[in-house]
């Protein structure tokens, strides 16, 4: 069985659950690993964590604030698979073990993604978060027609994939753009898978091998009150909607029957998120435009 070199990326600033996460991927039963924090905290809180332990670390400080943090650690990666586990979540022991054998079924694979729990601050199950009744593959692109068209994410946060270090620069320090659209503020790990993934297949293992964090009471991206970028979560599905089509990955009759769904999201947010009210504003644009070829 190969063995190649796996890369657990921390992108880190928050301290208060970093040792957890640490502890898991310093306790993955797969043994060739290396794992890079790289550390954004003010404080000094997650170097001296890390100082206390040894083995496959490689700690950086880094000075790059959230999305660039992610960024910058991701493509310090060596291994020639990276997997992505944020400051706050946690690994099961077997985690890196079973995406690794699932890569090493098909070289055709470019993404894995598992079954995974929410957790709370005090390490209670909240959800479970399971998509699908069993293992197995599926192309990049009905991947990607299930989620715009269904607008849900079901692979859920980086800490829940693995993917190959040569597809991450083939994409470039892109990762967060899909076709004309930057998702950095909102849904950069749809659009990062998206363009993982892209031509390629993705699998999804059922069994869970992730804990994602998430908590009202946590500082957070996932929380409203902590995120004043939140609304870009919503509005960047029907964005999405559109690049797609644009791309022929959607077909324009497809998009069209997709408006009672975004006039209905625009209705519930953009009181709130004004954000939602200019995507479902250019949608309409795109659809209006789709008639007026149609009609010449």
């Amino acid at each position: 069985m190969s063995l190649p070199l796996v890369t657990i990326v921390i992108p880190s600033y928050k301290p208060a659950h970093f040792e957890a996460c640490l502890k898991s991927a310093l306790g993955q039963s797969y043994p060739n690993i290396e794992i890079m924090v790289s550390d954004n905290c003010p404080t000094e809180a997650i170097k001296e964590i890390c100082a206390k332990y040894t083995g496959h670390l490689i700690y950086q400080r880094n000075s790059a604030l959230r999305e660039q943090n992610v960024l910058t650690a991701l493509f310090g990666a060596k291994g020639q698979l990276i997997k992505p586990l944020f400051d706050d979540d946690v690994l099961h022991p077997f985690c890196v073990e079973r995406m690794v054998a699932t890569m090493n079924m098909d070289p055709a694979i470019q993404l894995v993604f598992s079954s995974s729990q929410v957790i709370n601050v005090d390490n209670e199950r909240t959800e479970l978060r399971r998509p699908y009744q069993a293992s197995g593959s599926m192309d990049a692109r009905d991947m990607q027609r299930s989620m715009v068209l269904g607008m849900r994410n079901f692979i859920g946060e980086f800490t829940s994939i693995m993917f190959r270090r040569e597809r991450l620069w083939e994409v470039g320090r892109h990762l967060f753009r899909y076709h004309n659209h930057d998702c950095t503020l909102g849904l950069a790990d749809v659009a990062t898978y998206f363009n993982l993934a892209r031509d390629g297949k993705v699998f999804y293992i059922d069994e869970e091998l992730s804990y994602f964090r998430h908590d009202q009471r946590l500082e957070s991206n996932s929380n409203i009150n902590s995120n004043p970028n939140f609304g870009y979560c919503f509005s960047d599905y029907i964005d999405l909607l559109i690049e797609s089509c644009d791309i022929g990955m959607v077909a324009p009759e497809e998009l069209a029957a997709m408006q009672p769904t975004v006039d209905d999201v625009a209705a519930r947010l953009s009181g709130v998120f004004p954000m939602v009210a200019r995507s479902q504003q250019r949608y309409h644009q795109v659809l209006a435009a789709q008639r007026e070829g149609a009609q010449s």
